[in-house]
């Protein structure tokens, strides 16, 4: 609930951040990849169950005896034959059930990444929301810091007219306003960038970006978010599974040292087309056709396979072993992250201060160096760099809410909560994998096929090129 209340609905007039959301939630081709990757390991479950299940084979011939043998007197010169043999596994050592247990927990696992990849996603869309924010924000600052610098500039030339000022300071006037156009340009430049990146993730032009609601459910302090984090974390939790199904392999491999049993049974026709028999041999006094049944037990007991089955037990507890050691790994990775996103949170969130601070200080100096030039204390310089010290701290503070902002999400990202059921999209109904899980996992017909696949998310090729324009304040 908490979740859903983050991305209350904007005004339809532009885009808001859910809005961007919910179209890279159906359309961003990285999350449409790890759908239909995930499809892919859905199907080891059947393929694993399939070798409990019988097998089926039929066989047909068609024989000439070209040359036979000089002896006989009643070999065929043709003949046709057909069968039919199943056969059903009873004990396999354990084998067929844990690769079953094995590729249901890998489902698992890759239901986990499939989380982990909306929350990257999703992260990239914030990200690339935020930037094209502070793009239009910082060209909006340079262009009126243009317009301030035009107007000094003239007045500075009206002043040099008179006498009151040099051609020094219509020439630091002049130079000012050159380094301002350079860096309106290279906003423009960054602008452009943002929403390049904006369209790439998301799907569409960004148009006119409402400020993006608040974020709720951060933490109090590092540990409550290493916590959630320990017990939501997609990441960990799709390490954890993946021990458990190495755990299932490791017995697999020991199965391989242990009897399989299975029973068979089979059904043979032959039909020699009349050709059996010879001159000597009364016509119809030998049958043409023949018939036959089999039904049986099988047992396969290993005695000597040269270790093999040692090997890959070994093997297994190895990989085991490995997938241990990376769940660790990734533990350690998940509390660092957090950790680091915690305090890259909180130090946005004083920067945010600070820097609010300074643009008010900013202001209020650039107000009383003027008005301390009117009477002589200051000069044009200090003007100039007044003005620069506010764009700087204008500047900065926009940086930090976009800083701040990213961060956060990055925050509830690393803790596992910022995937689309936590943050409560409602565009349509959201992606279940277990819907392709449950329409597969029990198939057993060999001519089941889907239909081929087509490309579901959207293309870019057609969107406009981005300038660096920005929209009406």
């Amino acid at each position: 609930m908490a979740g859903a209340a983050m991305l209350a609905a904007s005004p339809l007039r532009a885009d808001d951040l859910r809005q961007a959301l919910e179209l890279a939630y159906r359309t961003n081709p990285q999350l449409e990849a790890a759908r239909a990757q995930q499809r892919a390991v859905d199907e080891g479950v059947p393929i694993a169950r399939s070798a409990q299940l019988p097998s089926i084979a039929g066989t047909a011939a068609y024989t000439e005896f070209v040359k036979k043998s000089s002896d006989s007197s009643v070999s065929p010169d043709r003949a046709f034959s057909a069968g039919v043999d199943v056969s059903v596994p009873i004990f396999a050592g354990g084998a067929i059930k844990n690769s079953i247990r094995a590729a249901e927990t890998r489902v698992k696992a890759g239901q986990q990444d499939l989380r982990g990849t909306e929350s990257d996603v999703f992260t990239q869309v914030v990200a690339a929301y935020m930037d094209v924010i502070l793009g239009q924000a910082i060209v909006g600052l340079n262009r009126s810091n243009i317009q301030v610098l035009d107007v000094n500039l003239q007045a500075t030339r009206d002043r040099f007219q008179i006498g009151d000022l040099t051609r020094t300071d219509v020439a630091q006037s002049g130079a000012r306003l050159a380094v301002a156009r350079s860096q309106t340009r290279t906003a423009e430049s960054n602008l452009i960038a943002a929403r390049e990146r904006y369209i790439q993730v998301v799907g569409k032009p960004p148009v006119n970006l409402q400020p993006p609601p608040p974020l709720p459910g951060l933490p109090a302090t590092a540990e409550e978010a290493v916590q959630t984090a320990l017990e939501s974390n997609p990441d960990l939790e799709a390490a954890r599974q993946r021990s458990r199904a190495a755990g299932y392999d490791t017995n697999v491999a020991g199965a391989g040292r242990l009897p399989r049993v299975s029973v068979f049974t089979g059904a043979d026709y032959s039909d020699y087309l009349g050709s059996l028999g010879g001159p000597s041999i009364p016509p119809g006094s030998i049958s043409q056709r023949s018939t036959a049944a089999t039904a049986g037990v099988r047992a396969t007991i290993p005695i000597f396979q040269g270790g093999l089955p040692a090997a890959q037990e070994r093997q297994a507890q190895a990989r085991e072993g490995a997938t241990l050691e990376n769940e660790i790994a990734i533990e350690r990775q998940i509390v660092a992250g957090v950790r680091t996103a915690f305090a890259q949170w909180k130090s946005a969130n004083d920067v945010i201060t600070s820097s609010q601070t300074g643009v008010d200080a900013a202001t209020l100096s650039l107000e009383g160096v003027r008005a301390e030039n009117t009477v002589g204390n200051r000069t044009i310089l200090d003007i100039l760099n007044a003005e620069q010290e506010l764009l700087n701290a204008q500047v900065q503070l926009v940086t930090a809410r976009r800083n701040a902002y990213v961060a956060g999400f990055n925050l509830l990202a690393t803790m596992g909560k910022a995937d689309a059921l936590d943050l409560g999209l409602d565009g349509g109904p959201l992606y279940d994998p277990m819907t392709n899980y449950n329409r597969v996992k029990g198939k057993i017909w060999d001519w089941a096929k889907d239909p081929d696949p087509v490309a579901k998310s959207t293309r870019t090729v057609d969107t406009p090129a981005q300038d660096g324009s920005i929209p009406p304040s």
